[in-house]
């Protein structure tokens, strides 16, 4: 069985830091992926890194669908002091400031952090993923477990969420998204109603730490997920934020952040 446990409580400290370092991979081109049979290809994602220390698996947050890195930048800047570990966030492609793609799944998303992480020497690294992230960082742990450290899937899991619509989740992010020429409107609502909302179907587990972090308001997250969780994440255990919803992040910091510190430890 699932291990549940409420929020750990603490201090939340300050959010400065002294000086943080800032690096933005440039905007490059749309894939050329999907056209004329060619593969879709990793891109240039546009990120913010924290410094720390490297003796440290770094923490690298990944957004929800029409999110962008700049959802966590108080949380990256409150967690890098506290820890001092170096933390990472990543704008996925077609959102804030990445390269725009007609190529937009989970699998090529995770290519996209598997080119990415090396490249930074962050791997292996804590990858933290709120629900379209969180579904991505999944299959990256899955797809390639030396990367990853442990996991931390932010009010998801890899079972549908029947009767849940991402779309009406987000629907008020609508302003901030990038949606490319060639990714119209329409279909980013549906990736969002179907695509996004798929089940990560993959046969090999993931062996390494696992925390599904769950808002206490939130219906992302049922007990019926758990033969399914516990298949693909044998390690996993189970913490709910009360009084949160989808957002955790954004509903309770103080608690999400107080969460992913206890499971460093």
């Amino acid at each position: 069985m699932l291990r549940w446990t409420q929020a750990w409580r603490f201090p939340y400290a300050g959010l400065g830091l002294s000086s943080p370092s800032f690096t933005r991979v440039p905007v490059a081109p749309s894939s050329s992926g999907g056209r004329g049979g060619a593969e879709p290809r990793p891109l240039p994602l546009s990120y913010r890194l924290l410094d720390g220390e490297t003796a440290l698996p770094a923490v690298v947050f990944l957004h929800g669908l029409f999110g962008s890195k700049t959802n966590f930048n108080s949380i990256a800047k409150a967690l890098a002091q506290q820890t001092g570990r170096r933390v990472l966030t990543v704008d996925a492609r077609n959102h804030g400031d990445s390269p725009h793609s007609p190529d937009m799944s989970y699998e090529i998303m995770s290519q996209d952090l598997q080119d990415l992480l090396p490249q930074l020497g962050l791997a292996p690294c804590v990858v933290v993923g709120h629900s379209m992230g969180g579904k991505t960082a999944m299959l990256l742990a899955l797809q390639r477990p030396e990367l990853v450290e442990r996991l931390i899937a932010v009010d998801i899991s890899p079972v549908e969420t029947t009767g849940v619509s991402n779309f009406a989740t987000y629907v008020t992010a609508m302003k901030t998204i990038n949606i490319p020429d060639e990714l119209p409107r329409s279909r980013a609502r549906k990736l969002a109603d179907e695509q996004l909302s798929s089940v990560v179907q993959r046969q090999e587990s993931y062996l390494g730490p696992t925390l599904f972090l769950c808002g206490g308001n939130s219906q992302f997250v049922h007990p019926s997920h758990q033969p399914e969780i516990l298949r693909l994440f044998p390690r996993a255990q189970m913490q709910t934020v009360p009084n949160a919803g989808h957002w955790i992040h954004a509903d309770c910091p103080q608690d999400f952040i107080a969460a992913i510190r206890g499971f460093l430890v």
